[in-house]
This record gives C-alpha cells, sequence and structure tokens, in this order.
C-alpha cells in the first residue's frame, strides 16, 4: 500500500491477543492530484482476537457487539443507502457502530491481494465465505492495515461463486477512487482468487467452517487513538 512504508514490523501475535484490523480510504488527498507518499486516514477500525498468527496464515475473530469504526456520509447516513453516483463524493465522516449479526472469521495469507471472511447463520450454521479484495495488509505493533478494492467474490458451500459489488468498483474508478492501473492490478487479483476458488485451495478446504470461539475470550474494547499512526520504523 503506497505510503506505509515506514510501518515498523511486528513479530507474530499470539491466539487470544487483540489487535486492530483497520482500512486506510481510497484515493488522492485533497490537493493531491493523485495518491502520494503520506497514509490515508483509517476510515474502517475493527477490534478483533488473533485465533492463529504464523509464517503462513493471520486468523482473526470479530466478535458480535464489537464497538468499530465505519465510514458515515457527513449527515449521519449510512453509505449504501447513498445513490450511486454520489456515494463516493459526497461529504464523509466515520462513526462508532456494533458489530451486527453472528461474527466473522477473517483469514488472510501474508502477501495475498485478498483476504477471506466466513459467515455464520444463528446456530453455528455455515452460510458462506467472502472474498475481500484489498491491498496486502501491513502488519504494525497494534493491528493490520490495508486499503479496500471495492470488487469482492461470495463463495458458497457447493463451491458455486459469484462477483459482488462490481458496480461499486466500476464507480470507485469513474470518481478516481482507484487509477486505471491498480483497477487492472485488483481485476487481476480478482481472477487470481477465482483460481483458488476453482481448485478449493486453502483457505476452503482447511475446515474453518468448524471453527468456534474461545468462549472465555471478552469482546475487544475500541481505543479512544483507533485511528493511530504506526511509529516510523527505526533507521
Amino acid at each position: 500500500m503506497a505510503g506505509t512504508e515506514y510501518i515498523e514490523r511486528v513479530g507474530h501475535w499470539a491466539p487470544g491477543e487483540q489487535i486492530l484490523w483497520r482500512y486506510r480510504g481510497n484515493g488522492p488527498l485533497p490537493g493531491e492530484a493523485a495518491p502520494g507518499p503520506a497514509p490515508r486516514p483509517v476510515h474502517i477500525c475493527r477490534p478483533v482476537t488473533v485465533v492463529q498468527d504464523t509464517d503462513e496464515l493471520l486468523a482473526v475473530w470479530v466478535a458480535p457487539g464489537t464497538e468499530c469504526v465505519k465510514p458515515v456520509l457527513a449527515d449521519g447516513t449510512e453509505v449504501h443507502d447513498e445513490p450511486l453516483a454520489t456515494r463516493y463524493t459526497a461529504p464523509r465522516t466515520t462513526a462508532r457502530s456494533a458489530w451486527l449479526g453472528n461474527g466473522v472469521l477473517k483469514l488472510a495469507r501474508p502477501g495475498d491481494p485478498w483476504s477471506v471472511w466466513l459467515f455464520w447463520e444463528p446456530g453455528w450454521r455455515f452460510r458462506s465465505w467472502y472474498v475481500n479484495l484489498e491491498e496486502p495488509r501491513t502488519r504494525w505493533a497494534g493491528g493490520v492495515d490495508s486499503e479496500d478494492h471495492f470488487l469482492d467474490i461470495s463463495v458458497y458451500p457447493d463451491h458455486s461463486w459469484v462477483w459482488r459489488d462490481e458496480d461499486e468498483f466500476a464507480q470507485a474508478q469513474r470518481v478516481g477512487l482507484l487509477a486505471p492501473r491498480t483497477a487492472q492490478r485488483v481485476r487481476e487479483a480478482g481472477r487470481a482468487a477465482v483460481e483458488v476458488i476453482r481448485d478449493w485451495g486453502a483457505p476452503f478446504r482447511d475446515g474453518w467452517e468448524n471453527w468456534r470461539p474461545d468462549p472465555q475470550w471478552r469482546v475487544p474494547a475500541l481505543p479512544d487513538d483507533w485511528d493511530r499512526t504506526p511509529s516510523p520504523m527505526a533507521s
């Protein structure tokens, strides 16, 4: 992700540790013709509990009821309630909101330009995987940062899959949030993810749908400095 080379590197987190899973905004900052070296502001922040952290995989749990940060329009309107034509140009702010639903397990392999999320219905009836196309995550002492790329894929237990949010992906390009070269890279990442799905590779084959959180884990708290900038790496 452009502008985050300064972020400190950290070792592995232990199961049960609580970190932040964050997304920075897209597009240029005010006054920039194109995205520059400065990191974009954080506009999505989710406190999570570490399930597994190895050289091959980071797995985290977003517990039901977790207080998160999400983008909203300046008047408080939910982003997806705004018509697509102005969804990415209307003034925005952020709001705190509890995570609704049954919780989400997020899986990410280092270097992959996507993460895979698992969703369950009530009673732990597995519903689907969700491939969230994004910048490979950058680790820092308090968690990981990425940048969402709008385009996604839903994957179902019968191995079928479908593209999601293609309209938002197209609109983000129209309003300059994704440069043509970036959009091409995202499409290539999506095609690579589809090949993994077709081959039923990791993590789809790995049985994560049978995983359950430790009942002793407490719901992580959202810190006041959720949008803090990580410390520079030592020179």
